[in-house]
């Protein structure tokens, strides 16, 4: 079953339902559902595995896996510049009124590209202007709660325009605003005694500032559905712009699936990379009974309330990660007039983090499994801040690997059925966990002048981190 968005109404959304043989039209509502993306069923997770191939790929087959690519990247800078400004808001909802009219244009058949490379190439480009509206509207929703000019009133509608795509689509494009009847009596008591025009005209005016057209000249890839592939003899056979074509590519692993996959073109190693998602049971464990709160470190990766610590070389790997980016900075402007070469560069930076990372997830791997948690408490981390006066301290927080390490986290979580409760961080790690009064931290140790406790400092927090979230400091 393919599920296809039609319509947007507040929080709502209304679907057609696609049947293969059978098209049948329905209309409901969906509160998981969200800019066409389907939530997942609770007993799988979708994660996405790699391919590799075998051998060399000769220098003639990588350039007919190019052309897919150079022309791949055409059709999505045609739908970019096309699509991807203010006019064609309207039209990327659900997106085959764009299929439609890139259908019209013959640009398919000038490129010679396959159907099959063709239209992934269009919905490809829709996600990413999809994705820049979602960033713009952000970007235009700090602003706002930062404006001192406004009113929580004029806030609230101005809220409200960037939350309904219908409103904000009629607004950018000077359009009357009409919604569904329900959400057209809210739109008319939230503009009840502000001044709309004025409110319009800022938020075209910050749309303008912050939407930029993409655009792209790389051709490192493209997408293909199962009708441009075949596993077969320990490899693959990738169709190419040559009719009743194929290239075979042997394959490291002899795993086939059934999925739309993504290939990554290295033509300098020869090489290519299969990215597939695939669907994986989730694993769901009797014995995942406690519930830990857990503090994030930059040299302790994760601290327990119980004083486990997991990662302890985490600071080690930081440092020495940190410190080579810095200097190689330095190395490069100082030496950048005689146009220095940045190929060894990325491959000892790629290098560096694929053991990082390794790191990383081993440590992870082992907190899940000798905690074994139900519920994991943490804290919501903030948002980077400006840096100090210490550019080396600046430069290794900046490289502070904690999003990745909240990313596997939660990926791990969500494979293993494990709850992850994030809790209110202000002042965290200054309240005592025995009597709540605010202490002081030295040297890696806290004391609380009141009650005279002390203990490590980093499991003094995990302990407020659980206290919060089994009380009233859960974030929802």
């Amino acid at each position: 079953m393919v599920i296809l968005p039609i319509r947007f109404c507040y929080e709502k959304v209304y679907f057609w339902e696609l049947f293969p043989g059978n098209v049948e039209r329905t209309c409901r509502y969906g509160d998981d559902i969200l800019n066409g993306e389907t939530a997942m069923s609770s007993d799988t997770i979708c994660k996405t595995v790699c391919q590799y191939n075998k051998e060399r790929i000769s220098d003639e087959n990588m350039g007919k896996l190019l052309q897919i690519a150079e022309d791949y990247a055409a059709v999505k800078n045609h739908v970019y510049a096309r699509f991807g400004g203010i006019s064609g808001l309207p039209k990327i909802y659900p997106g085959y009124t764009v299929q439609n009219e890139m259908t019209e244009t013959g640009l398919r058949s000038r490129l010679e590209l396959p159907s099959v490379y063709f239209y992934l190439a269009i919905f490809d480009a829709l996600g990413d202007i999809k994705g820049q509206w979602t960033s713009t509207k952000s970007k235009v929703l700090k602003l706002i709660g930062k404006n001192e000019n406004f009113s929580p009133a004029e806030k609230h509608y101005l809220r409200f325009l960037l939350k309904v795509n219908n409103a904000f689509e009629a607004v950018l494009n000077q359009a009357p605003i009409l919604l569904c009847k329900d959400i057209q009596k809210q739109y008319e008591q939230l503009a009840e005694g502000i001044d709309t025009e004025r409110l319009h005209r800022y938020l075209c005016r910050q749309v303008r500032r912050y939407h930029v057209k993409l655009h792209t000249d790389k051709a490192e890839g493209f997408s293909a559905s199962e009708r441009a592939y075949r596993y077969a003899d320990h490899g693959i056979y990738i169709s190419i712009k040559e009719k009743r074509k194929r290239i075979f590519v042997p394959l490291t692993d002899n795993n086939q699936y059934k999925a739309q996959i993504y290939i990554r073109l290295f033509p300098e190693q020869g090489s290519i990379k299969i990215r597939i998602p695939v669907n994986v049971a989730v694993r769901i464990h009797a014995d995942y009974s406690n519930q830990v709160g857990v503090s994030v470190g930059m040299y302790t990766m994760l601290t327990t309330d119980e004083g486990h610590c997991y990662g302890k070389e985490f600071g080690r790997y930081q440092i020495k990660y940190a410190e080579w980016i810095r200097m190689q900075a330095k190395s490069y402007y100082r030496n950048r007039e005689q146009n220095p070469g940045r190929k060894k560069y990325y491959a000892k930076k790629k290098r560096l983090e694929e053991q990082f990372h390794s790191y990383i997830n081993h440590e992870l791997n082992r907190f899940l499994r000798e905690e074994r948690p139900r519920i994991i408490y943490i804290v919501r981390l903030p948002s980077p801040k400006g840096g100090g006066v210490n550019k080396k301290i600046n430069n290794s927080v900046s490289q502070w690997q904690r999003g990745y390490i909240r990313k596997r986290l939660e990926q791990k979580c969500r494979e293993q059925s494990v709850e992850i409760v994030e809790v209110l961080g202000k002042d965290i790690s200054k309240e005592c966990s025995q009597c709540g009064a605010m202490g002081k931290k030295s040297d890696g140790k806290f004391v609380c002048p009141v009650c005279g406790y002390h203990i490590e400092e980093k499991t003094n927090t995990a302990r407020n981190v659980k206290k919060r979230g089994q009380g009233k400091g859960v974030l929802h």
